[in-house]
């Protein structure tokens, strides 16, 4: 099995919002931000080459509503064939897309215009799309705090073209790679447990969205249910600390992936590193 970072774009998000409840002042040692008090995110995304299937996790916001979302200050959005091209690969050989939840920065990569901008089309035709049930219908109904991170154009054109399959409990893509689901940042959220020989590396998505936010009372502000977050959050480390497990953030501009530490009831991140 071989693995590939694809490191698809940067965006920048207020402190604030990245780190709830947490003050300023404390955050701030762990993690930089601008004089507007905005934080770099990262768009950090995982391929695996299992040798019978080509798995790609999150697609990254992708160029079509770039304009709208300025707000953010994206940069270095790439495109998927070039990226992929680098690699040795296609977009035609990607075989499954492991969508973590359907916020823009996620899942935006799926479709793409075509060569003269005037049509939508599947950036990974010949992949299926693997979304968790509870996260699509609140796609395509969502509460008032999400409806504007959900974007119809990302998804729709998959779904309407047979490629969408939905996650309804934990269940094994293949038996290199097993999807569990979260909630509390959004209801139905995956996170795809990968397992390479000696080692599990977990894509925790907005789990833990950053290395800072380890710790269990660091919940971020998008967090749409704060305290089932922390519960989920402290299944997901209690084993990844039993088991030595290796996370892997999409978010974090600065630490790819951690291993961590539990003392007296407290998670830290234990040594950080590049896959």
């Amino acid at each position: 099995m071989k693995l590939h970072k694809i490191e698809a774009g940067y965006f920048h998000v207020d402190g604030g919002a990245v780190f709830g409840v947490v003050p300023k002042r404390v955050w701030q040692k762990r993690y930089s931000c601008d004089d507007d008090n905005f934080c770099q995110l990262a768009m950090r995304l995982l391929l695996i080459d299992t040798g019978a299937r080509r798995i790609l996790i999150d697609s990254g916001t992708g160029d079509k509503q770039l304009d709208y979302l300025k707000y953010y200050d994206f940069a270095g959005v790439i495109n998927f064939e070039e990226e992929l091209n680098k690699l040795a690969y296609s977009c035609l050989d990607i075989t499954d897309v492991i969508l973590t939840h359907l916020h823009f920065d996620h899942c935006g990569g799926c479709t793409r215009f075509n060569a003269d901008r005037t049509k939508i089309e599947l950036t990974f035709p010949n992949a299926t799309h693997w979304v968790g049930e509870k996260q699509w219908k609140n796609f395509l109904n969502p509460n008032v705090r999400e409806g504007d991170s959900y974007f119809k154009e990302n998804m729709i054109p998959v779904e309407e073209a047979g490629k969408l399959k939905l996650v309804k409990e934990n269940q094994w893509l293949c038996p290199e790679i097993e999807l569990r689901l979260f909630n509390g940042h959004t209801v139905g959220q995956i996170a795809a447990y990968i397992y390479d020989q000696s080692k599990t590396y977990i894509y925790v998505g907005d789990v833990i969205p950053v290395a800072a936010t380890v710790p269990l009372s660091w919940i971020s502000a998008y967090d749409t249910y704060p305290l089932i977050a922390m519960d989920e959050k402290k299944i997901l480390l209690d084993e990844a600390v039993e088991k030595h497990q290796v996370l892997f953030f999409e978010h974090d501009a600065y630490t790819e992936s951690c291993t961590v530490k539990e003392m007296y009831g407290k998670y830290r991140v234990d040594e950080s590193f590049n896959l």
